[in-house]
Order: C-alpha cells, then sequence, then structure tokens
C-alpha cells in the first residue's frame, strides 16, 4: 500500500510527499488583503493567507505550476521560491516567461523525475481549459499533471489545473486510471463577464468524478479569493444530492496539516 501525504496550504497550493519526493502546487504565499488583476477588466482580492510561510517548507524536488500569469496560483512570494526547487513543470508559453529551471510540457507529454534513491515519478501534463470555448486568446495555456510511479494501489495522482469541464477533461477519464484526483473548484466569475465560468461548479464535480471515478476527490482552489463563487458550503450541499458512490469518494484537506491518502 502507498501512502502520500498532502498538505493544503491555502488556494491551490498543496505539498505533496510521496514515493520520498517533495512537489508543491502553484505556489502562492503573499498575504491578504491585495487585490491583483487579472487582465481585460477581472480583478480578485486574496481573503486569506497561506495555512504555512514559505520558509516553513522542506527542500522542494519540484513545483507544479498549472500556470505562472495569474496571481491566485502564483503571486510574488511564490515567484520568489521557484529558484529553491530543482524544477518548476508548467506551460510551454509558461516556461518561456519564467526561464530559469522551469519546463514547459504540452498536453499528454511527460517528464520523469529520477533519482538514484527514489522510485522514478512521471509526470503527464493533461488538458486544461480556464473558461468557456474560445476564451484561451483572453485566459492563456493551463494544465493539469497526473502523477504515476511504480506500487500505486488505485492510479495516478491527479491534479486538474484550474479548468472548466469539457472534452479535453473528460479525455482524462478515458486515457489513464486516477486514484487520487485534486479538484480545483470555486465556479470563477466576473461581473463583466456576467455568468460565464471560468473553473469547475460543484455540479460540475459531482459529473466529472462519475467519470473518474477515483478513489479520492479533494476539493482545492475554492476559497481564499474574491472571485470564487462556490465555497465549501455549496460543494457539500452539491454533494448531498449525489449518489453515495460519489459523495464517499470526497474529502477535505484541512489547512496547514498533512492529510494521508492511498494512492
Amino acid at each position: 500500500m502507498t501512502e502520500a501525504r498532502i498538505t493544503h496550504i491555502g488556494g491551490p497550493t498543496t505539498l505533496i510527499e510521496a514515493a520520498g519526493w517533495r512537489l508543491l502546487t502553484d505556489p502562492t504565499f503573499d498575504p491578504p488583503g491585495r487585490r491583483y488583476s487579472f487582465g481585460y477588466g477581472t480583478s480578485s482580492r486574496k481573503t486569506a493567507g497561506p495555512a504555512l510561510k514559505a520558509a516553513e517548507l522542506p527542500p522542494l524536488d519540484a513545483v507544479l505550476l498549472t500556470h505562472d500569469h495569474h496571481a491566485d496560483n502564483l503571486d510574488a512570494a511564490g515567484r520568489d521560491l521557484l529558484p529553491t526547487a530543482d524544477v518548476v513543470l508548467t506551460t510551454p508559453p509558461g516556461s518561456r516567461r519564467l526561464g530559469g529551471n522551469s519546463r514547459g510540457l504540452a498536453p499528454w507529454t511527460t517528464w520523469r523525475l529520477q533519482a538514484p534513491d527514489r522510485p522514478t515519478i512521471e509526470v503527464t501534463a493533461t488538458p486544461a481549459r480556464h473558461g468557456p470555448p474560445l476564451s484561451h486568446p483572453f485566459v492563456g495555456d493551463v494544465a493539469g499533471f497526473a502523477l504515476r510511479w511504480e506500487g500505486q494501489q488505485h492510479g495516478a495522482l491527479w491534479i486538474s489545473g484550474d479548468t472548466v469541464l469539457y472534452d479535453g477533461v473528460r479525455e482524462v477519464a478515458h486515457r489513464m486510471t486516477v486514484g487520487t484526483a485534486l479538484l480545483h473548484l470555486g465556479g470563477v466569475r466576473f461581473p463583466v463577464t456576467g455568468p460565464v465560468r471560468y473553473t469547475m461548479t460543484a455540479s460540475r464535480a459531482v459529473e466529472l468524478c462519475r467519470l473518474l471515478r477515483p478513489h479520492t476527490a479533494l476539493p482545492v482552489h475554492y476559497e481564499g479569493w474574491s472571485h470564487f463563487q462556490e465555497g465549501r458550503r455549496t460543494v457539500e450541499a452539491e454533494l448531498a444530492k449525489a449518489p453515495a458512490e460519489i459523495r464517499e469518494r470526497f474529502r477535505w484537506l484541512p489547512t496547514g496539516s498533512p492529510l494521508e491518502v492511498t494512492v
């Protein structure tokens, strides 16, 4: 049986400790209070700070950065942390902007984390679309990441990234077995674009889990910023209507302390 320790630091930021590796997702370590512009008349205020400071993290083998151009996924303090990791895996445009130790992965391409004393982790970028059809010129590239290593019992550990439910995400269910899914939720929308959603709603997450059938689904990135429209209460209300076989797969990550999951 293989265990992974996942610590939710806040927003999309998690520390994943598995198979002797330490991986950080989407570093956000700025204090709360500041408003950030996302472009084209959209903005958001950070309402909650990180549960851990960047200085409290262990040495990092890799950062899994779903995208670099929105501050709720990479803020100023998170940017300062990137050079301390051995490698930063992100989108190809993000890697060109960041340079340094970053490497860009197109969808369905794989990077191998290798070391003599640990099992190899295959990191495969998966499709993500951060908004409705035709929104790519405005929202830019985003990636999800699937982590696979020898000894997994239930399947890959998958980070969805900021995405709506669309055919690219459904393809993940067709192409791989997912044991643990970190789902970026929140149902993001902005006044300037009306009812259009830029991340998954709770109802879409339930629909996705019917396809994925993960052993464990872990919601992240649903609170801590003013642009989120669906917090934990909304997700729980939607889960209460879902079949038990779906509802029982969901677990809530405590903030700031690790949760052990079987992967």
